[in-house]
């Protein structure tokens, strides 16, 4: 039997990237999928392709989350992956010095007030279920100070700490529904277009990326999905509150080269 079978499952982002993977993912695994984002051309080209259901929904905005919960008041499974870097437009200040407060707040009105949103109405979606998996996706990020990208960094430890605050007061509440965190490093997806750009240099620059991570690759927006679907399988029942990381071996420490015997 398929791990998701029958689930309803909304993902946010879900145009490409990590939450297309995810709801492709999801599909596979017989669940009932709702692909949500604000870019509604490629949303639907990519809802259409993978015979799922599209919603727009831009995650920053309460009144797209109202107009979410009238349509879809159901819910088993939520995905939180809508996020923003806040160099989507080209390379900007975002270092704690120079970073202007239209810049951070932009970046936590979508990963952070998004977040935060998600997790409330899926809370009243799933009470009258028989279970609920609310799955955000955080970073390594969210773990680690980033000087060069303070409001990504710090809206993503937020999304971390949001995490265990909602599985505990869902856990007090005698609700059965469990919230956890994934926290992927470089994750090869277009987010990364701006840092790595084009042309000849830019193997390059992926090699350079990945240098501090001791498997030397980027990770795959497939291997993210497969994580995805074990916290939203009942086979996850008794984890909640966890941080699932996904780096590489990256937060492990410092990796040692083949045949080096030093301590």
């Amino acid at each position: 039997m398929q791990r998701l079978n029958d689930k309803i499952c909304l993902v946010t982002g879900a145009a490409r990237g990590i939450g297309a993977a995810i709801a492709q993912r999801f599909i596979n695994e017989g669940a009932r999928v709702y692909v949500t984002d604000s870019d509604d051309i490629n949303g639907k080209k990519t809802a259409h392709d993978m015979g799922a259901n599209f919603l727009k929904l831009d995650v920053s905005c309460e009144a797209d989350w109202t107009q979410i919960a009238k349509k879809l008041p159901a819910l088993d499974v939520l995905v939180n992956n809508a996020g923003i870097t806040g160099f989507e437009a080209g390379m900007v200040a975002h270092d704690p010095e120079h970073a202007s407060l239209a810049d951070w707040r932009a970046v936590h009105a979508v990963n952070t007030d998004g977040t935060f949103m998600g997790c409330r109405y899926a809370i009243a979606a799933m009470r009258g279920r028989p279970s609920g998996s609310i799955i955000n996706i955080s970073s390594r990020s969210g773990m680690v100070g980033i000087p060069g990208a303070a409001a990504y960094a710090a809206s993503k430890a937020a999304v971390r700490n949001h995490t265990k605050t909602v599985a505990l007061y869902c856990a007090q509440n005698g609700l059965n529904i469990r919230c956890n965190s994934i926290h992927p490093a470089a994750i090869l997806t277009p987010m990364w277009a701006p840092m790595l750009g084009d042309g000849p240099g830019k193997e390059a620059r992926m090699k350079a990326l990945v240098a501090d991570t001791p498997m030397q690759r980027f990770g795959r927006p497939e291997e993210v999905a497969a994580l995805a679907v074990l916290l939203a399988s009942d086979e996850a029942a008794y984890i909640t509150g966890a941080e699932m990381t996904i780096d590489g071996g990256i937060l492990a420490g410092s990796a040692a080269t083949p045949g080096d015997q030093r301590l």
